[in-house]
């Protein structure tokens, strides 16, 4: 049978067990990563699964059932026990659960990728890894550490509505980190951050990161903050290179904005969201300079596609405009309970998960600025980069970030190093605060984003540019 005739099938029977509403995934999957560590691999995964998903709605209640089997037999099962288990979830009162109207998509669709990452012979992705740490051990790091990740995806959507969609999508990345440890204190420097830089792309990506390039100052650098003084606390303007401000949208925009998180569908793993639909359209969100995209059409950001996984074609819409909170991530479900005409943000991590509101690309447009326009114009303050660690509260709304270095930035001049950056705020209070944003705009990639319960890893992306917040608190110890 073809991966259509499975999930067909699955959909059928389905129906033929009361089911209202069904879909199915079929999806083949690969993977391969490797990870090196002061002049040796350390570590080779490779892995390959297949399975078929059925999503299915009974009334008010919703099944999903799957299995690692694509045969005819195993899709009627699989269709017939999501039907069964919809329907048990009906007998719990509630009103009967809505989808927003979408037309029946059909379509195919691959990622560009100029070289395919499982072509690239492991010796030479291994030579890569290893280079890189002898570098940096060469230049002062104590422990030295490289790795890549490449995924391909192949999956194929049926809908009793009618969709019928098939994708190929390829992503992969690479990351390098030198540690560098002295008397009491131990410091460490990424490149290009501190999980890498990963893309819907193929190994031009790596090959455009130029790891062997960045592998010398990695390490002097983490060398020299051993040395360099604390980040002050207090007070200050604060500038954060565009790495950083890619995990500050991620985690105070992105998450905030998941509609099943508004509307509470989505609380014990990770909280629900400050945000109240009622405010729609109107909330003050952030600065004038603050657009917020959800965008998964862009070419080779990490949160790409062109189709969710309800069928829905991938468009660009707002978050926020000007300043002003104007739009969500939504799934048809999520949408119909919100009064909303929109949705397009559902995934799941493979498909033996139920798929959920999840980001895309979410991040800013550009600015009017420069970083060396930034610089200039701040006559006080601190410019932070590459993070090192997050934390926020379960509402996405108060938060403290830590960084691997930062400058001082004095009468428009960067100065000398800064170790254990930390800053804090309020969401929207630190939105409002920016002032200054560059036009540099770099589509960070995140692989591991978490949410759901069992627990699912997103793949999402974030464009981000250097920008200016006044008034931020640093140095936050604790």
């Amino acid at each position: 049978m073809s991966e259509f005739e499975v999930a067909d099938v699955a959909v059928q029977a389905a129906l033929d067990a009361g089911a209202t509403y069904a879909d199915a995934r079929v999806m083949i999957r690969r993977y391969e990563s490797m990870a090196a560590r002061n002049h040796a691999v350390e570590d080779v995964a490779q892995r390959e699964d297949a399975g078929v998903g059925v999503r299915v709605l009974v009334g008010s209640g919703w099944g999903f059932f799957a299995v690692p089997d694509l045969t005819d037999e195993a899709a009627r099962s699989a269709g017939a026990s999501a039907a069964a288990i919809a329907a048990a979830s009906a007998r719990v009162a509630g009103s009967t659960a809505q989808l927003i109207p979408t037309e029946a998509a059909g379509g195919s669709w691959a990622s560009d990728c100029a070289v395919d990452p499982f072509e690239v012979s492991l010796t030479d992705k291994g030579d890569l890894l290893v280079t890189a740490t002898e570098t940096m051990v060469e230049h002062g790091a104590d422990i030295a550490e490289a790795s890549y990740q490449a995924w391909e995806t192949a999956k194929w959507f049926v809908s009793s509505e009618g969709h019928r969609i098939d994708q190929r999508i390829r992503e992969c990345g690479a990351a390098i980190g030198a540690t560098a440890i002295g008397d009491g204190e131990t410091q460490r420097r990424s490149y290009p951050a501190t999980r890498g830089q990963y893309g819907t792309q193929g190994w031009e990506l790596v090959e455009r990161l130029d790891l062997l390039a960045h592998a010398a100052r990695v390490a002097d650098e983490a060398r020299a903050l051993l040395a360099a003084p604390a980040c002050p606390a207090g007070t200050t303007d604060l500038i954060l290179g565009s790495e950083q401000l890619a995990l500050q949208i991620h985690e105070s925009v992105g998450h905030a904005i998941e509609l099943d998180r508004i509307l509470g569908w989505e609380a014990a793993y990770a909280g629900t969201s400050w945000l109240d639909l009622a405010q729609l359209g109107s909330l003050e969100y952030g600065s004038e300079l603050m657009n917020i995209t959800i965008d998964p059409t862009i070419p080779g950001a990490l949160g790409s596609f062109a189709f969710d996984d309800e069928g829905t074609p991938a468009t660009p819409r707002d978050a926020v405009r000007e300043g002003r909170w104007v739009g969500v991530l939504a799934g048809r479900d999520s949408a119909a309970a919100a009064g909303l005409d929109y949705a397009g943000s559902v995934r799941a991590d493979g498909w033996a998960r139920l798929p959920m509101v999840r980001m895309t690309n979410v991040g800013l447009e550009p600015g009017p600025h420069t970083l060396e326009q930034i610089i200039a114009e701040t006559d006080d303050g601190i410019f932070m980069d590459t993070n090192r660690s997050w934390s926020i509260d379960d509402k996405r709304l108060n938060f403290q970030f830590g960084c691997e270095i930062a400058w001082e930035v004095k009468d428009g001049r960067r100065g000398r190093m800064l170790r254990n950056p930390t800053y804090t705020g309020i969401g929207p209070q630190f939105w409002r605060s920016m002032d200054m944003l560059s036009s540099e705009i770099e589509p960070w990639g995140t692989p591991n984003c978490g949410k759901g319960q069992p627990g699912q890893i997103g793949h999402t992306g974030h464009p981000a540019a250097p920008a200016r917040f006044r008034n931020v608190r640093v140095g936050v110890r604790a």
